[in-house]
Protein backbone atom coordinates (compact mmCIF):
# COMPACT_ATOMS: atom_id res chain seq x y z
CA UNK A 1 0.00 0.00 0.00
CA UNK A 2 1.37 3.58 -0.84
CA UNK A 3 0.84 6.07 1.92
CA UNK A 4 0.00 9.42 0.56
CA UNK A 5 1.22 12.05 2.99
CA UNK A 6 1.15 15.86 2.73
CA UNK A 7 2.31 18.57 4.99
CA UNK A 8 2.78 22.90 5.44
CA UNK A 9 5.99 24.56 5.99
CA UNK A 10 7.94 27.33 5.14
CA UNK A 11 11.73 28.35 4.68
CA UNK A 12 11.54 28.57 8.84
CA UNK A 13 11.25 25.32 9.01
CA UNK A 14 12.62 23.68 6.10
CA UNK A 15 15.33 21.40 7.67
CA UNK A 16 12.82 19.87 9.92
CA UNK A 17 10.37 19.17 7.05
CA UNK A 18 13.43 17.92 5.42
CA UNK A 19 14.14 15.87 7.95
CA UNK A 20 10.98 14.19 8.32
CA UNK A 21 10.84 13.76 4.73
CA UNK A 22 14.14 11.50 5.17
CA UNK A 23 13.13 9.64 8.03
CA UNK A 24 9.94 8.01 6.32
CA UNK A 25 12.19 7.18 3.33
CA UNK A 26 14.86 5.78 5.89
CA UNK A 27 11.74 3.38 7.41
CA UNK A 28 11.39 1.64 3.82
CA UNK A 29 7.39 2.99 3.88
CA UNK A 30 6.51 3.33 0.21
CA UNK A 31 4.94 6.62 0.24
CA UNK A 32 4.73 10.09 -1.49
CA UNK A 33 4.87 13.24 0.53
CA UNK A 34 3.10 16.22 -1.23
CA UNK A 35 4.50 19.26 0.60
CA UNK A 36 2.84 22.77 0.47
CA UNK A 37 5.53 25.47 0.31
CA UNK A 38 4.03 28.88 2.52
CA UNK A 39 6.94 30.74 0.98
CA UNK A 40 8.53 31.73 -2.36
CA UNK A 41 11.83 30.08 -0.96
CA UNK A 42 10.68 26.83 0.12
CA UNK A 43 9.28 26.63 -3.07
CA UNK A 44 12.11 27.39 -4.86
CA UNK A 45 14.73 25.29 -2.30
CA UNK A 46 12.71 22.13 -3.13
CA UNK A 47 12.26 22.18 -6.61
CA UNK A 48 15.87 22.59 -6.94
CA UNK A 49 16.39 19.70 -4.56
CA UNK A 50 14.12 17.36 -5.78
CA UNK A 51 13.72 14.65 -3.31
CA UNK A 52 12.20 12.12 -4.40
CA UNK A 53 8.76 10.68 -3.59
CA UNK A 54 7.87 14.37 -3.34
CA UNK A 55 5.67 17.02 -5.18
CA UNK A 56 6.08 20.63 -4.31
CA UNK A 57 2.69 22.83 -4.35
CA UNK A 58 3.00 26.36 -4.74
CA UNK A 59 0.46 28.96 -2.91
CA UNK A 60 -0.98 29.88 -5.65
CA UNK A 61 -1.58 26.58 -6.94
CA UNK A 62 -3.06 25.79 -4.14
CA UNK A 63 -4.83 28.72 -2.21
CA UNK A 64 -8.33 29.00 -3.36
CA UNK A 65 -10.92 32.35 -3.05
CA UNK A 66 -12.28 31.27 0.57
CA UNK A 67 -9.02 30.63 1.46
CA UNK A 68 -7.75 34.30 0.09
CA UNK A 69 -10.43 35.90 1.52
CA UNK A 70 -9.33 34.60 5.24
CA UNK A 71 -5.95 35.08 4.83
CA UNK A 72 -5.45 38.99 5.96
CA UNK A 73 -7.12 38.00 9.22
CA UNK A 74 -5.29 35.94 10.51
CA UNK A 75 -1.39 35.52 12.09
CA UNK A 76 1.10 33.31 10.15
CA UNK A 77 0.46 30.08 12.38
CA UNK A 78 -3.73 30.86 12.54
CA UNK A 79 -3.33 30.44 8.60
CA UNK A 80 -1.32 26.85 8.50
CA UNK A 81 -3.98 26.10 10.98
CA UNK A 82 -6.68 27.05 8.73
CA UNK A 83 -5.27 25.27 5.59
CA UNK A 84 -4.45 22.20 7.32
CA UNK A 85 -7.70 20.73 6.57
CA UNK A 86 -7.66 22.29 2.62
CA UNK A 87 -4.22 21.00 2.16
CA UNK A 88 -5.83 17.10 2.11
CA UNK A 89 -8.82 18.33 0.56
CA UNK A 90 -6.49 19.86 -2.05
CA UNK A 91 -4.53 16.49 -2.66
CA UNK A 92 -7.08 14.02 -2.96
CA UNK A 93 -9.11 15.88 -5.40
CA UNK A 94 -6.04 17.05 -7.70
CA UNK A 95 -4.31 13.96 -7.71
CA UNK A 96 -7.47 11.45 -7.28
CA UNK A 97 -5.77 9.66 -4.53
CA UNK A 98 -8.00 7.31 -2.19
CA UNK A 99 -6.23 8.41 0.92
CA UNK A 100 -4.30 11.20 2.40
CA UNK A 101 -2.46 11.90 5.43
CA UNK A 102 -1.70 15.22 7.25
CA UNK A 103 1.54 15.60 8.92
CA UNK A 104 3.32 17.96 10.93
CA UNK A 105 6.56 19.05 9.23
CA UNK A 106 8.36 18.67 13.24
CA UNK A 107 7.55 14.78 13.39
CA UNK A 108 10.35 12.25 12.86
CA UNK A 109 9.94 8.97 11.72
CA UNK A 110 11.14 5.84 13.59
CA UNK A 111 9.49 2.98 11.72
CA UNK A 112 7.17 2.54 9.03
CA UNK A 113 3.75 4.02 9.14
CA UNK A 114 2.43 0.70 8.73
CA UNK A 115 0.96 -0.55 11.78
CA UNK A 116 -0.86 2.67 12.20
CA UNK A 117 -2.69 1.73 8.51
CA UNK A 118 -3.24 -1.56 9.65
CA UNK A 119 -4.88 -0.51 12.79
CA UNK A 120 -7.30 1.72 10.78
CA UNK A 121 -8.67 -0.95 9.09
CA UNK A 122 -11.55 -0.01 7.40
CA UNK A 123 -12.59 2.89 8.87
CA UNK A 124 -12.58 6.38 7.08
CA UNK A 125 -10.50 8.81 9.11
CA UNK A 126 -8.18 8.22 11.91
CA UNK A 127 -7.30 11.30 14.54
CA UNK A 128 -4.62 10.56 17.59
CA UNK A 129 -4.60 11.23 21.20
CA UNK A 130 -2.13 14.04 23.00
CA UNK A 131 -2.22 11.12 25.16
CA UNK A 132 -1.32 13.90 27.81
CA UNK A 133 0.97 13.24 31.00
CA UNK A 134 -1.33 13.79 34.05
CA UNK A 135 0.93 17.22 34.97
CA UNK A 136 0.43 18.55 31.44
CA UNK A 137 -2.98 17.63 30.55
CA UNK A 138 -4.57 21.14 28.71
CA UNK A 139 -7.25 19.27 27.09
CA UNK A 140 -9.84 21.24 27.95
CA UNK A 141 -8.00 24.31 25.76
CA UNK A 142 -5.87 22.59 23.01
CA UNK A 143 -8.05 19.31 23.09
CA UNK A 144 -8.05 15.57 23.32
CA UNK A 145 -6.92 15.19 19.78
CA UNK A 146 -3.67 16.29 18.27
CA UNK A 147 -3.94 17.64 14.68
CA UNK A 148 -0.30 15.95 13.63
CA UNK A 149 -1.19 13.10 11.95
CA UNK A 150 -5.02 12.86 10.33
CA UNK A 151 -5.88 10.71 7.68
CA UNK A 152 -8.85 10.34 5.51
CA UNK A 153 -10.44 8.04 3.12
CA UNK A 154 -11.91 9.50 -0.45
CA UNK A 155 -15.27 7.96 0.36
CA UNK A 156 -18.46 9.13 1.56
CA UNK A 157 -17.58 8.57 5.27
CA UNK A 158 -13.80 10.38 4.84
CA UNK A 159 -15.32 13.05 2.87
CA UNK A 160 -17.75 14.00 4.63
CA UNK A 161 -15.48 14.61 7.77
CA UNK A 162 -13.11 16.42 5.75
CA UNK A 163 -15.35 18.78 4.04
CA UNK A 164 -16.95 19.93 7.21
CA UNK A 165 -13.63 20.47 8.61
CA UNK A 166 -12.52 22.70 6.44
CA UNK A 167 -15.72 24.44 6.20
CA UNK A 168 -15.36 25.31 10.12
CA UNK A 169 -11.80 26.13 10.01
CA UNK A 170 -12.42 28.95 7.23
CA UNK A 171 -15.67 30.47 9.31
CA UNK A 172 -13.29 30.39 12.39
CA UNK A 173 -9.29 29.53 13.23
CA UNK A 174 -7.50 31.77 16.02
CA UNK A 175 -4.73 31.17 18.75
CA UNK A 176 -7.40 31.29 20.79
CA UNK A 177 -10.22 29.52 23.16
CA UNK A 178 -13.55 30.91 22.58
CA UNK A 179 -16.81 28.74 22.87
CA UNK A 180 -15.40 25.46 22.96
CA UNK A 181 -13.06 26.60 19.88
CA UNK A 182 -9.38 26.43 19.64
CA UNK A 183 -7.16 26.99 16.43
CA UNK A 184 -8.22 23.54 14.14
CA UNK A 185 -7.72 21.72 17.03
CA UNK A 186 -11.00 21.69 18.80
CA UNK A 187 -13.05 20.93 16.17
CA UNK A 188 -11.94 17.01 16.67
CA UNK A 189 -13.71 16.77 19.99
CA UNK A 190 -16.58 15.12 19.30
CA UNK A 191 -15.72 13.31 15.70
CA UNK A 192 -16.40 10.13 16.87
CA UNK A 193 -20.02 10.74 18.18
CA UNK A 194 -20.81 13.22 15.29
CA UNK A 195 -19.46 11.06 12.46
CA UNK A 196 -19.17 7.45 11.39
CA UNK A 197 -16.01 5.99 10.21
CA UNK A 198 -13.60 7.52 12.61
CA UNK A 199 -10.62 5.47 15.09
CA UNK A 200 -8.90 6.78 17.40
CA UNK A 201 -5.17 5.06 17.23
CA UNK A 202 -4.52 3.18 19.93
CA UNK A 203 -0.58 2.54 19.11
CA UNK A 204 1.42 3.82 21.51
CA UNK A 205 4.35 4.57 19.13
CA UNK A 206 2.12 6.87 17.31
CA UNK A 207 2.18 10.57 18.09
CA UNK A 208 5.20 10.82 21.42
CA UNK A 209 6.09 14.33 22.59
CA UNK A 210 7.05 16.07 25.18
CA UNK A 211 3.64 16.45 26.81
CA UNK A 212 3.09 12.93 27.49
CA UNK A 213 7.03 11.21 26.92
CA UNK A 214 7.35 11.10 31.17
CA UNK A 215 4.99 8.33 30.86
CA UNK A 216 7.37 5.69 29.28
CA UNK A 217 10.74 4.47 28.96
CA UNK A 218 12.87 3.70 26.22
CA UNK A 219 15.87 1.47 24.88
CA UNK A 220 17.44 2.05 21.33
CA UNK A 221 18.92 -0.67 19.14
CA UNK A 222 20.21 0.69 16.33
CA UNK A 223 18.02 2.77 14.40
CA UNK A 224 15.02 1.07 16.24
CA UNK A 225 13.40 2.94 19.57
CA UNK A 226 10.84 0.82 22.32
CA UNK A 227 9.53 2.28 24.57
CA UNK A 228 7.99 0.66 27.68
CA UNK A 229 4.89 2.23 29.53
CA UNK A 230 5.77 2.86 33.02
CA UNK A 231 2.09 1.99 34.77
CA UNK A 232 1.78 -1.51 32.41
CA UNK A 233 4.86 -2.80 31.49
CA UNK A 234 3.73 -2.87 28.06
CA UNK A 235 6.83 -2.44 25.25
CA UNK A 236 5.66 -0.99 21.88
CA UNK A 237 7.97 0.03 19.28
CA UNK A 238 8.23 3.90 18.61
CA UNK A 239 6.62 5.23 15.04
CA UNK A 240 7.42 8.72 15.56
CA UNK A 241 8.05 11.22 17.95
CA UNK A 242 6.82 15.12 17.28
CA UNK A 243 9.32 17.49 18.18
CA UNK A 244 6.90 20.46 19.17
CA UNK A 245 8.20 23.52 20.48
CA UNK A 246 12.01 22.66 19.25
CA UNK A 247 13.28 26.38 18.91
CA UNK A 248 16.78 27.94 17.56
CA UNK A 249 17.84 31.03 18.90
CA UNK A 250 20.58 33.79 17.33
CA UNK A 251 24.22 33.29 19.15
CA UNK A 252 23.74 29.10 18.27
CA UNK A 253 21.29 28.06 21.30
CA UNK A 254 18.41 25.62 21.42
CA UNK A 255 15.39 25.59 23.39
CA UNK A 256 13.88 21.59 23.70
CA UNK A 257 10.52 23.38 25.37
CA UNK A 258 8.82 23.71 28.77
CA UNK A 259 8.25 20.28 30.36
CA UNK A 260 10.30 17.40 31.87
CA UNK A 261 12.53 15.56 29.86
CA UNK A 262 14.90 12.91 31.25
CA UNK A 263 18.67 12.39 30.59
CA UNK A 264 17.46 9.20 28.48
CA UNK A 265 14.92 11.18 26.44
CA UNK A 266 17.05 14.00 25.27
CA UNK A 267 20.14 11.44 24.10
CA UNK A 268 17.66 9.33 22.32
CA UNK A 269 15.49 11.67 20.71
CA UNK A 270 16.80 15.55 20.45
CA UNK A 271 20.69 14.94 20.41
CA UNK A 272 20.07 12.66 17.32
CA UNK A 273 17.27 15.41 15.92
CA UNK A 274 19.31 18.49 16.22
CA UNK A 275 22.25 16.53 14.57
CA UNK A 276 20.19 15.43 11.87
CA UNK A 277 18.79 19.19 11.41
CA UNK A 278 22.51 20.29 11.63
CA UNK A 279 23.48 18.44 8.99
CA UNK A 280 20.80 19.41 6.76
CA UNK A 281 21.44 23.47 7.55
CA UNK A 282 25.25 23.27 6.42
CA UNK A 283 23.83 21.26 3.73
CA UNK A 284 21.04 23.83 2.17
CA UNK A 285 23.42 27.22 3.02
CA UNK A 286 25.99 25.45 1.25
CA UNK A 287 23.83 25.87 -1.65
CA UNK A 288 21.48 28.35 -0.76
CA UNK A 289 23.02 30.88 1.50
CA UNK A 290 21.76 33.81 2.91
CA UNK A 291 19.09 32.74 5.69
CA UNK A 292 18.67 29.89 8.26
CA UNK A 293 16.90 27.25 7.35
CA UNK A 294 16.56 26.28 10.81
CA UNK A 295 14.69 29.74 11.47
CA UNK A 296 16.89 31.12 14.27
CA UNK A 297 15.35 33.99 15.75
CA UNK A 298 16.21 35.84 18.77
CA UNK A 299 15.80 35.30 22.35
CA UNK A 300 12.93 36.44 24.05
CA UNK A 301 14.80 39.09 27.17
CA UNK A 302 13.44 41.24 29.59
CA UNK A 303 12.06 41.47 33.58
CA UNK A 304 9.26 39.01 32.63
CA UNK A 305 11.77 36.56 30.47
CA UNK A 306 14.19 36.52 33.65
CA UNK A 307 11.52 35.42 36.43
CA UNK A 308 9.86 32.71 33.78
CA UNK A 309 13.72 31.65 33.16
CA UNK A 310 14.54 31.54 37.36
CA UNK A 311 11.25 29.35 37.54
CA UNK A 312 11.57 26.97 34.95
CA UNK A 313 15.32 26.35 36.38
CA UNK A 314 13.67 25.76 40.27
CA UNK A 315 11.18 23.62 38.82
CA UNK A 316 13.60 21.71 36.48
CA UNK A 317 12.12 22.32 33.18
CA UNK A 318 14.89 24.71 31.77
CA UNK A 319 15.75 23.14 28.33
CA UNK A 320 17.99 26.22 26.84
CA UNK A 321 21.50 24.90 25.44
CA UNK A 322 24.45 25.83 23.26
CA UNK A 323 23.68 24.30 20.17
CA UNK A 324 27.09 22.61 20.82
CA UNK A 325 25.80 20.82 23.46
CA UNK A 326 24.34 18.21 20.41
CA UNK A 327 26.98 18.11 18.11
Amino acid sequence: MRYNFCTLFDSNYLTRGLAMHRSLLETGADFHLFVFAFDDRTAMILKELAPERMTVITLAEFEDQELLNVKPGRTIAEYCWTSTSSTILYCIRRFGLDQCTYLDADLYFYSSPEAIFEELGEKSVLITEHRYSPQYNKALKSGKYCVQFVTFRNNQEGMTVLEWWRARCIEWCYNRYEDGKFGDQLYLEDWPQRFNGVHELQHLGGGLAAWNVQQYTFTKSGSAITGREITTGKNFPVIFYHFHYLRYYSGDEVELGRRTLTPEVIEIFYKPYIQKLDALKREISARFPGFDPNGARPRPSGLKELLVTLWRKAAGVYHIYPLKHFL
